[in-house]
């Protein structure tokens, strides 16, 4: 059942806490809970009940009014946890709002929890709720009838019985399962409903396979993939990497910034139709737009500012490409140093080197850029990025873009950095 008036009064009641936040940045998410899994906060560790859950589970208590008496509380689940059998004499309401979870009654199928549906549990029902394999899962729990409610705790639900529940869904591997939770915290992909086998494939290729690969950090996974999709101007691929992006920390200004870097690469009419995917995103989050201004250069600095910057990224490369330019062209060369790095690359929201880095994946998903890639493949290398470093972002995106720019942008990085 879905009730959306209801959720609308759940958020109106989520502003009356404070929302802890964590500070996520390059940091793994199994270390941690995802900051944004829902409008409630997560509370602490649920040591009190931890012997009747298999895995760790987080408790906020949203109420306290004792004259009302009625306890309301946010219970989240890291992946594959789950609480064991049990019932209660007076029932309960459980309300999903985060992440993807199950729910079921003994002897009964289990039941898909998405954002927005409700649960109505009979007085004396055995059940079990808990996260998804691959996916944090948050919910509200209402007691009902508080005076004389009693909690009768069974056994667990065990990985034989958890499997056969949830294994209508598409199947990852524990690894590609893990990492898709990193990432998706907080978004439902339908594809798991439409196309589960599908979902299968890509999940373990994408987050198992891939992922594997290298030392690139969670973070800049996230970015160099949202980059890309920018470049390829993949509306559902970017919608979810704004999740992934949000879940693990990734500030609204550095999200925006990323479709900012994009546009003397991709062009604005690849980037402004994702721009408004981005802000309708940023205001269902509450964030108020416009965001703050970044932009430290003005119509007399940014010539020289951005000159100064194309110089220390590419050395005495830019005077020779004045030099040899005609003078037909030489207005090129100008836009390139005043504009695409004056006017953008000069806000301070990203250092040279990650900025380097999303250059790097809007050209090889862009394609038919081998001499731009193979120019900003030796900026890389400038700023601290070695081959390792690409050709991990170059296997990263591959899921993305497909093998032939792939291989197109390995060629490229043989061509400029020659295997020792």
């Amino acid at each position: 059942m879905k009730i959306k008036g209801f959720m609308t009064v759940c958020v109106a009641l989520a502003a009356l806490f404070q929302i802890t936040t964590l500070n996520a940045q390059n940091m793994e998410k199994e270390n941690r809970v995802p900051e944004h899994l829902s409008a409630f906060p997560i509370g602490d560790e649920n040591t009190q009940y931890a012997k009747f859950f298999i895995g760790k589970s987080y408790l906020a208590q949203l109420t306290g009014n004792k004259d009302l008496n009625v306890p309301v509380c946010n219970v989240t689940f890291e992946p594959g946890c789950r609480n064991n059998w049990h019932s209660h004499t007076g029932g309960q309401l459980l309300i999903a709002v985060g992440g993807k979870g199950y729910y079921q009654e003994k002897d009964k199928p289990a039941r898909l929890l998405l954002p927005g549906d409700i649960v109505e549990i009979a007085p004396n029902v055995i059940h079990w709720h808990g996260a998804a394999p691959d996916s944090w899962f948050s919910h509200l729990a209402i007691e009902c009838n508080p005076q004389t409610n009693k909690n009768t705790w069974l056994d667990p639900v065990n990985d034989e019985e958890y499997a056969t529940a949830t294994s209508q869904k598409s199947k990852l591997s524990a690894q590609a399962a893990q990492n898709q939770a990193v990432w998706y915290a907080t978004y439902n992909d339908k594809l798991t409903e439409t196309d589960p086998e599908l979902a299968e494939i890509f999940g373990n290729f994408a987050f198992g396979d891939v992922q594997q690969y290298g030392k690139l950090s969670t973070r800049n996974r996230i970015l160099v993939t949202m980059a890309s999709a920018i470049a390829t101007n993949s509306v559902t691929e970017y919608r979810k990497t704004l999740y992934a992006a949000f879940s693990n920390g990734i500030t609204p200004i550095e999200i925006k910034e990323v479709l900012y870097h994009a546009v003397p690469y991709a062009g604005m009419s690849r980037i402004e139709d994702l721009l408004e995917i981005a802000n309708s995103f940023f205001t269902e989050k509450g964030i108020e737009l416009p965001l703050a201004s970044q932009s430290v250069v003005t119509s007399e600095t940014r010539m020289e500012k951005g000159l100064a910057l194309q110089k220390s990224i590419f050395g005495n490369q830019i005077d020779r490409m004045y030099e040899t330019s005609p003078a037909n062209q030489l207005h090129i060369q100008q836009y390139l140093s005043a504009n695409c790095f004056g006017d953008y690359q000069t806000r301070p929201v990203f250092d040279a080197q990650t900025r380097e880095l999303l250059t790097f994946a809007i050209l090889i998903s862009l394609g038919g850029c081998e001499p731009q890639v193979k120019g900003h493949i030796a900026g890389n290398v400038n700023v601290g990025n070695d081959k390792q470093t690409l050709l991990t972002v170059a296997t990263q995106l591959l899921p993305y873009i497909g093998y032939p720019r792939t291989l197109n942008a390995i060629a490229c990085l043989n061509e400029v950095i020659h295997e020792k």
